[in-house]
């Protein structure tokens, strides 16, 4: 599968291109759009809860330390959102394709992470313009960040493939995704601080493995510390087993995925 890869390397790259420019084709602002998006959500969830969790943010020494977190948070929580939404459907949306040229399937899932990581990147060189016009700056814990998207990728990679096959057999795979999505935002400290919530409901939160994940990039990009790495190696392990149920279930469902498609 990697000869393969790399076989069809140009044509992963030339994929990627195509794909941004898709996504901003006829639009006038642009590549602009890709992060005016979620960088509405994050004001709209600033303005509402900013005076309430302001006073919850030890620690931080700004007055926009509510927004300093909520961003950092979104970072990761968009980066897995956009894979795993995006490689549940891409071989649905790209039946025809797959009918008509012969290529690597597996190259369709790894332009959606190779696309969603610029992507991502994008927003990040937005984020540090807003911090610095807030005036925080991120420490030398920033440099744990490529490894918290490597574990974030390849974990809503291997979750993203693993929907994205079951998903072209049984369509309410693409209807309840988007529901346990929501609910995980909610399950996941994001626009919220843990210390909040009652003890009970803390110890429910942390079955959720993207409240680990994110917690890991609130201590980099918050409190510039250093990330769990006990937690961060088992975030990894399960990326891999992930990964490996993906693939299996792929190389046995992808001589029938034409068909049905």
């Amino acid at each position: 599968m990697l000869n393969a890869i790399w076989n069809y390397r140009y044509f992963i790259v030339t994929s990627v291109q195509a794909d941004f420019r898709n996504r901003v084709a006829r639009s006038r602002l642009g590549l602009l759009w890709l992060i005016l998006a979620p960088l509405a959500q994050i004001v709209t969830y600033a303005f509402v809860l900013s005076s309430v969790m302001a006073q919850r943010l030890p620690g931080i020494e700004s007055p926009f330390a509510y927004a300093i977190y909520l961003m950092a948070g979104f970072q990761g929580w968009l980066l897995f959102v956009e894979i795993v939404s995006r490689s549940m459907n891409v071989f649905i949306e790209s039946g025809n394709v797959l009918k008509k040229i012969a290529f690597p399937r597996i190259a369709l899932p790894l332009v959606v992470v190779i696309s969603s990581i610029i992507n991502n990147l994008i927003f990040f060189i937005v984020l540090l313009a807003v911090f610095t016009l807030a005036g925080f700056s991120m420490g030398s814990a920033l440099i744990w960040l490529p490894l918290l998207i490597l574990v974030n990728a390849a974990l809503a990679a291997g979750l993203g493939v693993t929907l994205g096959v079951l998903n072209v057999f049984l369509r309410d795979i693409g209807q309840i995704v988007p529901i346990i999505i929501q609910f995980l935002f909610w399950m996941t400290p994001i626009v919220y601080v843990k210390d909040i919530l009652p003890p009970a409901f803390q110890t429910v939160i942390k079955l959720n493995p993207l409240f680990w994940l994110i917690d890991n990039y609130h201590r980099v990009m918050v409190y510039d510390a250093r990330p769990d790495l006990v937690v961060l190696s088992l975030l990894g392990l399960l990326a891999i087993v992930f990964l490996a149920l993906g693939m299996t279930l792929f190389r046995k469902a992808s001589a029938e995925m034409v068909d049905v498609l």
